[in-house]
């Protein structure tokens, strides 16, 4: 890395000599050119001067103060900025040593990362680096950097000392005009609000990524390629909660892995831990399966004996007919028993069935064969009397 600003710290009667680095990078972020969409050639900026309207070159270019309110600009040398009475010009002091909880967020800027300028400056910064860590403090001083004055907030972290540029209060603008009205919060949704936070767990840095930016680098591949980019995947989860109370409660039960009762909307939490609860649903909705299954199962069962039963009913007469026929050629008692129960049987389920064409022949020629053996059953009956 390439140093920004050498200066110092001074920390009472201590000074440190540092050297500052940037500690962001901002270049990997997606950035563009304008070009001409006519011909696609890239549009320069130049610099021309509002009198003449002629092109100024970058040593022609000076800097200017134009008063709030005012249409006069004052031109300022770098000389006149020399001789400012400006001691945090290339010295960061100290002015006191807060708590890091005082220190709102909105007020910091760009962050750097100092370190010890020379052999001679690396116990001092060491001492310094100990002590914020030691006694969980924060150091606020003043630095001007780049030709201009800003607070500043020294911070041990990683091993080294971080600075980071903090904005004057005056710069922070007020949050009367964003604030709602006076909103009534339950206790059962500030519990759920709280349960949530607790379950969504803890974030992985690793894990953390710009997808703008990989979305930009495949659209520009498939340009190069000359094929189309893959279309965008449709996000229908842009529906309007009405009920608060029953979003937090899928938004808990999707933070910890379950379905949240309903399937009709996705749910609208990332969940980085609760498969243990995830599996449970599994299962719990597997067996849900298996009952239905076996329902279904059961009444198809049913189903099929009450399709099987009337083919039955329709063969009984034949049934009947073999029967009967069989029981003729017995003893004549026997055949008597059998014709009236085979009588009866036939005449009840007569009453009741419709025979088709089929069991009505059958069952006239089972009549005829009964007749012909109660005939033969007399005439045998008669020769055993006579003789």
């Amino acid at each position: 890395m390439r140093s920004i600003w050498n200066g110092s710290i001074s920390f009472g009667l201590v000074t440190i000599p540092v050297k500052t680095y940037s500690a962001t990078d901002r270049t990997s972020s997606v950035s563009f050119v304008r070009i001409h969409e006519k011909d696609g050639a890239p549009v320069q900026y130049r610099k021309i001067c509002e009198l003449d309207g002629e092109e100024v070159p970058n040593e022609e270019v000076g800097k200017g103060y134009q008063p709030p309110g005012d249409d006069t600009i004052v031109p300022i040398t770098d000389d006149d900025l020399s001789r400012l009475p400006m001691p945090t010009a290339k010295t960061l002091s100290i002015l006191s040593f807060v708590d890091p909880t005082g220190i709102d967020p909105l007020q910091m800027d760009k962050s750097y990362y100092l370190a010890p300028n020379g052999a001679a400056a690396a116990k001092p910064y060491t001492l310094l680096r100990e002590a914020l860590e030691h006694h969980r403090k924060v150091a606020i001083g003043k630095v001007a950097m780049r030709g201009r004055e800003s607070l500043a907030m020294l911070r041990a972290h990683a091993g080294a000392l971080v600075m980071h540029q903090l904005l004057w209060p005056d710069q922070i603008r007020p949050a009367t005009d964003v604030v709602p009205d006076d909103i009534e919060i339950r206790e059962n949704e500030m519990t759920l609000a709280e349960t949530l936070m607790d379950s969504l767990g803890e974030l992985d840095p690793a894990e953390l990524h710009d997808d703008y930016r990989e979305a930009v680098e495949e659209l520009v591949a498939a340009k190069l390629e000359g094929t189309e980019p893959a279309a965008p995947a449709s996000d229908t989860s842009g529906a309007q909660v009405i009920d608060l109370t029953a979003a937090l409660e899928k938004s808990v039960q999707a933070a910890r892995g379950g379905d949240g009762g309903t399937t009709s909307e996705p749910a609208s939490v990332t969940s980085l831990r609760g498969r243990k609860a995830a599996k449970k649903s599994t299962a719990g909705s597997g067996a849900a399966r298996k009952s239905g299954t076996a329902k279904q199962a059961a009444a198809r069962g049913s189903g099929s004996t009450a399709t099987k039963k009337a083919p039955a009913r329709k063969t009984a007469a034949q049934k009947t007919a073999k029967k009967s026929s069989t029981a003729s050629q017995g003893a004549t008692g026997r055949a008597k028993a059998a014709s009236k129960s085979t009588t009866k049987k036939s005449t009840a389920k007569s009453a009741t069935e419709k025979p088709t064409a089929g069991a009505k022949s059958t069952a006239k020629a089972a009549a005829a064969k009964k007749t012909t053996a109660r005939k033969t059953a007399a005439k045998k009956t008669d020769r055993r009397s006579s003789a």
